[in-house]
């Protein structure tokens, strides 16, 4: 009998690291989905928006936490261009996580998918430093669409936001959301303790395997960045 015990205890002290990595493997997975099937169609996020990023964040399948009031959390990615003025090819991907409180998920959707174009090095920097308010600290507007994608000109803008819920896709307000850094799972991916500002900023960290279709995404719609 206790060597069953001992035995089922190691069992699940082996299989919890796995079934961690699993949920991050999907995570990376998910994100490279969403976001190929985004950029599949350039009415969605023009091209010239995505050009001119410095940082791309995306937050797969963000679902509401509570019924009635309540949070909306996700997890997700922030891949960046490397290089000091941010301009370089694209970083390996950094865990980062998406508190958007009290708007809830767009369009009445139990499952919303969230893409987060930043426009500025001083944008990126803020978000790159910690926990960050956007809006507070960062300003961020609901991004661009089709026809509206030349109506938005403004140098002071550090973040577009969309999202997509029932296959509808739209800007969208994300108010005050909050974005930090996902800490224990970068360190899970990586296996060391890594910020994401290293993983994003210095580029010398190896994509993992689950990482390279995101990289390979950005790769081929947004080779090199342009700033027009």
């Amino acid at each position: 009998m206790m060597k069953a015990a001992v035995f089922a205890l190691v069992s699940v002290a082996v299989a919890l690291p796995a079934v961690a990595q699993n949920k991050i493997d999907n995570r990376l997975g998910d994100s490279a989905t969403v976001l190929k099937q985004i950029l599949l169609k350039p009415d969605e996020i023009p091209p010239a928006y995505l050009n001119k990023s410095v940082c791309v964040l995306v937050f797969p399948a963000v679902k509401k936490i509570a019924i009635g009031i309540g949070g909306t959390y996700g997890r997700g990615v922030i891949l960046c261009r490397t290089g000091p003025n941010m301009t370089g090819p694209w970083s390996s991907p950094a865990m980062y996580k998406l508190d958007v409180g009290s708007v809830g998920v767009q369009l009445g959707s139990s499952s919303t998918d969230y893409v987060l174009l930043v426009e500025t090095k001083a944008g990126a920097q803020k978000i790159l430093s910690g926990k960050l308010k956007l809006g507070a600290g960062a300003s961020a507007v609901a991004g661009p669409t089709g026809a509206q994608a030349q109506g938005l000109n403004d140098p002071n803008v550090d973040v577009l936001t969309y999202s997509r819920a029932k296959g509808l896709f739209a800007g969208a307000a994300l108010g005050s959301a909050a974005l930090d850094t996902d800490d224990d799972a970068n360190k899970s991916v990586y296996g060391k303790d890594i910020t994401a500002t290293d993983i994003v900023r210095e580029g010398g960290v190896e994509t993992t395997p689950a990482g390279k279709p995101l990289v390979n995404i950005l790769k081929k719609y947004s080779p090199h960045y342009i700033d027009k």
